[in-house]
Order: C-alpha cells, then structure tokens, then sequence
C-alpha cells in the first residue's frame, strides 16, 4: 500500500517497500524542466530499485511558482529528513539514503547533494545533518547553466539573467563534502548535451569526490528505465536492453558504498 506525505511545497510518496534489514533508501526526482513530474521517472524507477534491495520514495516537487528559486531544494531537504526521521520504521540504514534523479530532477538532486552543508540555502533553523545524502544519482542531468545549458530550467529556477542562473550551475557548487555521485548520460541526447555530465565529472574529480560514470552511445533525453515500462515510442524512447542496466548497476553501486 502507497504512504504518502505532504511536505512543504511536495508531496513524498513511498512506493517501493524492499525485503530486508538497515537497507539503503533512494528518493527519486523526477524530470521534467521544472515545469512538471514525469510520471515515467517516478513510480516505475521506484519500483525497481525497490526490487533490488533498495527502500524507495518518489518526491513531486511543486513547479507552480513563477520563480522556483530554492525552493525545490528545500522541500527534497524536508524529504529526505522525514525518511531519516521514519527510518527505523521502513528498516532503513539512516546513514544511508541518497538522493536521485533524471534531468531537471537530477539537478535538484545533485544540488542538494551540493549543498547539504550550506545554511544560507536553507530555512532558519533547519537542522543541515538530517537532510545529508551518503549519495547522488543523476540520470542525464541538468547541471550546467553555460553553454550547454538546458535553459528552460533555469529560466524556471532564476529567471532570464543568466548571471544569475549560475548560482545554480552544478558544476561551480560540488566540493569535496559533495558525497559519492554515480552519473549517467547517451552521447546523443539533443535536449540535455552529455557536456553536462562531462562538465560535473570533471568537477568531482577535481573535488576528490568519489564517482562512476557511464556513457552509453546512443539514446535520445527521458528514457528513464530503458524498458517496456517507460518507453514512450512517439518520442523514441524505445527500449534498449543494453542501457537498461544503468539501473542495476547503479543499485549494486548504492548497496556496496
């Protein structure tokens, strides 16, 4: 049975009840320019992971305000500490939930991840241990606000100053509190270039961050699993069975960390 939670700005949902003890949890992200959820990214991906070993959650973000600016990564903040908090509950390692995401999804998860430890991000008084990721998971991300940039999502998160879009540009916040990231991206995406991965693999290796990267050849924006669940054939989003393993390779990743 579904749990869901109303969160400032959210609504968390559980969907993937794993078998075992002290597991590792996920709350996934979806995409969608933070302009909406895709569904696609969402409940299926949950499931999953949740197949593999791996509690997990579904966050819908609010995209309604005309400007976004933090407020996305305050609510997956509140997210992430309510799993903390329900922890014991869901036999989950409280050490051990990461974050995750696909596209614009993927920004927010990767910014939280970014900035965990950063109070000016964040409520007064918000409490910065209990929304600590141990890890990132970031399918085709948003990352960069340059020339690469998928820009409708910063529009959404800063407006059209371009300066100011860059206090969100993925690549100028990790640091070396940044925790382990694993990363995923087709050479051929049009709508998010794989010069987005690039630009933040290269920053977490100047970091020190820990990370894995995978490149797959071919492969158009939003194929979330790769398979019969989530292919969208009017977009080409077909399934690729060689891609698909993204997923359980990212879950035998989370449960080794």
């Amino acid at each position: 049975m579904m749990e869901q939670v109303r969160l400032p700005h959210g609504v968390l949902t559980h969907f993937g009840a794993a078998a075992g003890e002290k597991k590792p949890a996920l709350v996934i992200c979806p995409g969608g320019g933070y302009e909406f959820c895709s569904i696609r990214e969402g409940a299926p991906v949950a499931r999953a992971f949740a197949r593999d070993g791996i509690e997990s959650f579904v966050l819908e973000y609010d995209c309604s305000a005309p400007l976004l600016a933090r407020q996305p990564v305050r609510t997956l903040s509140a997210a992430v500490a309510w799993v903390r908090e329900n922890a014991a509950r869901f036999s989950v390692d409280a050490d051990r939930i990461a974050v995750g995401g696909f596209s614009a999804g993927a920004h927010l998860a990767g910014t939280l991840a970014a900035v965990w430890n950063k109070p000016e991000w964040f409520e007064a008084g918000t409490e910065l241990s209990k929304h600590r990721p141990f890890a990132a998971v970031l399918g085709y991300p948003v990352v960069s606000a340059g020339e690469y940039a998928h820009r409708g999502s910063f529009v959404r998160l800063a407006g059209e100053d371009i300066a100011q879009q860059q206090a969100f540009s993925l690549e100028k916040l990790v640091d070396a509190d940044t925790p382990p990231v694993f990363l995923w991206h087709t050479l051929t995406d049009a709508t998010v270039p794989v010069e987005n991965t690039l630009l933040l693999e290269a920053a977490l290796r100047k970091a020190g961050v820990p990370h894995e990267v995978h490149l797959f050849p071919h492969g158009v924006h939003g194929l979330a699993l790769a398979d019969f669940e989530t292919y969208d054939p009017a977009r080409g989003r077909r399934p690729d069975r060689h891609l698909a393993r993204w997923q359980a390779l990212c879950a035998e990743w989370l449960k080794e960390l």
